[in-house]
């Protein structure tokens, strides 16, 4: 059977958790936390809905709205976290682990492509609450450690 080529493109900003403040190694933790058991594959139309870089070893590509997988990779593909673009290789928009790969683009004309080694699927509303959790937490005053309470009030203890 002849493998079909085709390139999606994603060319949405980096998203996901960077107004979170954490680190690459924190939101693929929290990702991982809220993904469910590996699939073999998975299928989309048309292009996929956005991405987010997970470090140099991961990404998390939403086919819809409200469907998203983290996609763990063999090994580092250094230009996933700087790229302003992501392509999937797939075969009649169905990409599977261990055969397809996701290709950081970029101004330059090399492109090393980086194989997809696990998909897992995601539960994106837990996602979304706990980034909503950790945007609301680091916009509490520092002044207010105990969850809005002023330390000098008489509800504070002290």
């Amino acid at each position: 059977m002849k493998r079909i080529l085709s390139i999606v493109f994603a060319t949405f900003a980096l998203g996901g958790c960077a107004s979170t403040g954490m680190s690459d190694a924190e939101k693929l933790e929290l990702y991982r936390d809220n993904a469910g058991e590996p699939v073999p594959h998975f299928r989309f139309f048309g292009r996929i809905n956005g991405w987010t870089p997970l470090g140099d070893s991961a990404v998390a590509v939403w086919t819809k709205p409200r469907e998203a997988y983290l996609l763990e990779l063999s090994g580092p593909c250094p230009d996933l976290p700087y790229t302003p673009a992501i392509s999937l290789t797939s075969n009649m928009n169905q990409v599977y682990a261990r055969f397809d790969k996701v290709m950081a683009l970029n101004r330059s004309s090399i492109q090393i492509p980086c194989h997809i080694r696990e998909i897992r699927p995601l539960d994106v509303n837990a996602i979304r609450e706990a980034e909503r959790q950790l945007r609301d937490a680091d916009a509490m005053p520092a002044d207010q450690p105990d969850g809005g309470v002023p330390e000098d009030s008489p509800g504070s203890g002290t």
